[in-house]
């Protein structure tokens, strides 16, 4: 019985799998596998499937700010036309910030499978880097335009352009903040099962709103500019 308990006691004491610089813990182990012979799907499933279920939600809800602005594109009300107002340099510098972002958020993806926390920060903070440039730029556009008099309620097309593309911008900001609060977990708890799963869902919303920004860059740019 004593042997049991010296073998026993050090255990948990010895090191804490997840902490910084271990490259075993973490990674799920311990969680149900969900192939059968471990039960139940993991937890870490479980929290994917849900959020895939809210980034539909968000797209549903993008899809009706679409479809709002492509029955309002036309509504100038004698205002300025998305030719008149869309500079094509400042939307090609947007659109390869983010692109950019999604590229080095993928890339700090792939670092935290490995327990590299250095580098998962590091690309971490690059994405950070290239959203607040995004946003920066964007609220330039903003305050341009409002100061020009093409505000949105100067017309039902500027209204539905600053909608559209104001709701992006908030995700992307609200993105941004979640970033910031990933990277001080990462820093402070390391690579647990939970911050792991907090930070799958965080790709899945950045890579989210990439592809939703490809539809902006599209319908709302491209195709202004050419009317």
């Amino acid at each position: 019985m004593s042997i049991a308990t010296a073998h026993s006691e050090p255990v948990r004491s010895r090191h804490d799998p997840y902490a910084l610089g271990r490259g075993g813990g973490g990674g799920g182990q311990g969680e149900a596998t969900g192939r059968g012979e471990g039960g139940p799907a993991s937890k870490r499933i479980v929290v994917g499937y849900g959020f895939w279920i809210y980034l539909l939600s968000d797209i549903v809800m993008f899809s009706a700010f679409f479809a709002a602005y492509a029955v309002l594109a036309g509504e100038t009300a004698g205002g300025p036309t998305g030719a008149e107002i869309f500079g094509r340099g400042r939307v090609a510098i947007e659109t390869a910030c983010l692109l950019l972002s999604s590229y080095t958020c993928g890339l700090g993806s792939l670092a935290a499978v490995r327990r590299d926390h250095r580098a998962t920060q590091r690309w971490l903070a690059a994405t950070g880097l290239l959203d607040v440039l995004f946003l920066g730029i964007e609220v330039q556009e903003f305050v341009e335009l409002v100061r020009e008099g093409a505000g949105p309620q100067r017309s039902a097309f500027l209204s539905a352009f600053f909608a559209l593309v104001g709701l992006h911008g908030l995700h992307v900001a609200v993105g941004l903040l979640w970033l910031a609060t990933m990277m001080a977990q990462i820093a402070t708890r390391g690579f647990r099962p939970e911050v792991e799963r907090r930070l799958l869902c965080f790709n899945l919303f950045w890579h989210a709103l990439d592809i939703i920004w490809v539809g902006v860059f599209s319908i709302v740019y491209l195709l202004g500019d050419l009317g």
